[in-house]
């Protein structure tokens, strides 16, 4: 089958349009580095045709002087190469990856270069993600481990035997894990109190919103307050089934969150959980890692002031939560 000559397909005109649905620019040029034809230049460069212009007259000078450099290393060589620049700072600049390979005659001699250019700036920033992403896990990763090796110290301080150890480092463990996971699945977020409430307690209490009797503000924890708070509430739910309301049927805790300010003006959480109980003062004159964690390790990690009391059959526990830890 035959076609007439006016019916021929405009091959430059084929290729100009293939080059740009596929988003890439092609630059043709002699030895002198002059423009001999050019397809599908990005919309950033210079406006206009640059047929017969050199790369310092259509590209800013820092990016003209690179590629200048680039092509006549390749020329020189006759091997082709590759390099990305940057056009435009920070987060507006864009990408670009660049092709170079030497052009020859019939001779063999190199007659100039051909440049495919491919705006990357959309991989970049993904790659920017990604990076910054595997930083966050590393360093959240490191703060987990750091949690997790001062849970096994306490507890293996303040546990007589390796049974009483497993059992308590086991659930000490589970209660990281469960706040961890509301954590991960809010993209590293945090979480809210009532779902930390909810996490913790639904493991031992077949009606959590009854046997918790939360009220006031929920604010949304950020990622260490989540896990330290989380495991103080471990804590105080496994000391409540032992010895104080949680033990007996029907038996119920107080658990409040209300908002107010310091003396700076600075706001402030505090977090009041109130209940029956059994156990005396004197009876955790040990400092077992409960109230070693309730008292110490869990104030500090989030930089507030807590208390632990009994008085007139009740515990009290109050753990002030300093801005900068949660949002409401």
């Amino acid at each position: 089958m035959t076609f007439e000559t006016a019916d021929m397909i405009d091959e430059e005109r084929v290729l100009a349009t293939a080059l740009k649905n596929a988003g890439v620019a092609v630059i043709a040029q002699d030895l002198e580095l002059k423009v001999r034809w050019a397809h599908n230049l990005p919309s950033s460069w210079r406006g206009g045709s640059i047929t017969g212009l050199s790369d310092d007259e259509f590209l800013a000078p820092a990016d003209a002087e690179v590629a200048m450099t680039m092509k006549r290393q390749a020329m020189a060589s006759g091997q082709p190469s590759h390099y990305e620049f940057r056009q435009g700072a920070d987060d507006g600049g864009r990408w670009f990856s660049v092709w170079l390979d030497p052009q020859r005659g019939s001779d063999g001699i190199v007659s100039g270069i051909v440049s495919t250019i491919v705006e990357v700036t959309s991989q970049k920033h993904r790659e920017q993600t990604l990076r910054t992403l595997l930083r966050e896990v590393s360093h959240r990763s490191k703060n987990l481990l750091a949690i997790i090796q001062s849970i096994a110290t306490q507890t293996g301080r303040y546990s007589g035997t390796i049974e009483v150890f497993l059992t308590r480092f086991r659930g000490r463990i589970q209660s990281l894990a469960s706040s961890q996971d509301l954590v991960t699945s809010s993209n590293w977020r945090g979480a809210t109190l009532n779902e930390l409430v909810a996490g913790q307690v639904s493991r031992y209490c077949e009606d959590p919103a009854f046997s918790i009797r939360l009220k006031g503000v929920d604010p949304y924890l950020n990622p260490n307050a989540a896990l330290h708070i989380g495991l103080a509430l471990h804590e105080l739910v496994i000391n409540s089934l032992s010895h104080g309301a949680l033990s007996r049927p029907n038996g119920y805790v107080g658990l409040s969150a209300a908002l107010e300010d310091d003396e700076d003006g600075k706001r402030a959480i505090l977090l009041n959980w109130h209940e029956n109980t059994r156990v005396s003062e004197s009876a955790i004159g040990d400092k077992r890692f409960g109230s070693v964690a309730l008292e110490r390790v869990v104030p500090a990690s989030v930089e507030g002031e807590a208390s632990l009391e009994f008085a007139d059959g009740y515990l009290d526990y109050r753990l002030r939560i300093p801005e900068g830890n949660f949002e409401i």
